[in-house]
């Protein structure tokens, strides 16, 4: 298999805003190189969808972050059977980043993810090929929050009051990466979380260390669902898909890493882990 590529544009009425999609799926045309701003990956844009029946999952980035960072991720598990949506949240990306910090982000974020599930759902091609019922979301950092909140959490805001989010049942499983828990500190707030969770945090991780991982550990009402680790001399931008040299040479945050860390090495490794953490849960779980 390759993976097909095509852009969607997601209109979310309750924001009043347009969100951005990048989808990959299988298909059996040959990949060819497409550029995306400063980034070049192999593809097949707009190439037949390969007969079969896919789960869906859903990659939310980090706060002021954009949907091509998940890029390597996002290939490998369309190369094995998912259709996988990145969108972009308005409001909380690198382009627009004015609703940082805010209650309103808390409560569309999630309404995000339930929306582009909706709409690969409804599409005319993707539709009859997703398996409806069975949807994953994959979340870095304030993706992380993401996808508890879809998943079932209760986040809370600064001022100590819940904060109203929709549970999205097709939800069957989460990948945490670096996630950013804070708003689940109460000890009930993740009791409704009762999927399976494969959670990953970098040992180094200055900006989500280590107690953002114990409050889900803490919190969820079935420990032995969630699946942890810490990866070695990883840091926080560590799970981002490699930057382009030109990108690196600039020093930008997101494109370091701890000294002797070899992103591209870990991103050999890091799509097949979570792929295969999906295949039990969602392809071969009764």
């Amino acid at each position: 298999m390759f993976a097909g590529f095509r852009q969607l544009s997601i209109h979310d009425a309750a924001q009043g805003a347009a969100i951005p999609v990048l989808v990959f799926y299988p298909t059996e045309l040959p990949a060819t190189t497409v550029t995306l701003g400063p980034y070049q990956f192999e593809v097949s844009p707009d190439a037949p969808i390969a007969q079969g029946s896919y789960p869906i999952a859903v990659i939310s980035h980090g706060s002021g972050g954009t949907h091509i960072l998940y890029r390597t991720i996002a290939m490998h598990l369309a190369k094995n059977g998912y259709v996988v949506a990145v969108p972009e949240h308005p409001g909380n990306n690198r382009l627009d980043n004015s609703l940082y910090g805010t209650v309103d982000n808390l409560v569309n974020r999630p309404r995000h993810v339930r929306l582009v599930i909706d709409a690969l759902i409804a599409d005319t091609e993707l539709g009859p090929i997703v398996e409806k019922d069975k949807a994953a979301v994959i979340g870095h950092s304030m993706g992380g929050y993401t996808a508890l909140a879809v998943a079932g959490g209760t986040p809370w805001s600064r001022e100590g009051k819940p904060v109203a989010v929709e549970t999205d049942a097709r939800v069957r499983a989460i990948v945490l990466l670096a996630p950013a828990t804070a708003w689940y500190q109460p000890e009930n707030a993740l009791e409704g979380v009762k999927v399976p969770i494969l959670m990953m945090t970098g040992e180094h991780d200055d900006v989500t260390p280590q107690w953002h991982a114990d409050l889900v550990l803490d919190r969820v009402p079935e420990r032995e669902r969630v699946h942890f680790r810490v990866v070695e001399n990883a840091g926080h931008f560590s799970f981002l898909s490699p930057f382009p040299p030109k990108l690196k040479a600039g020093g930008f945050a997101p494109t370091l890493d701890p000294e002797g860390f070899d992103r591209e090495a870990f991103h050999e490794e890091l799509p097949e882990e979570i792929r295969q953490f999906l295949d039990r849960h969602l392809k071969f779980a009764g």
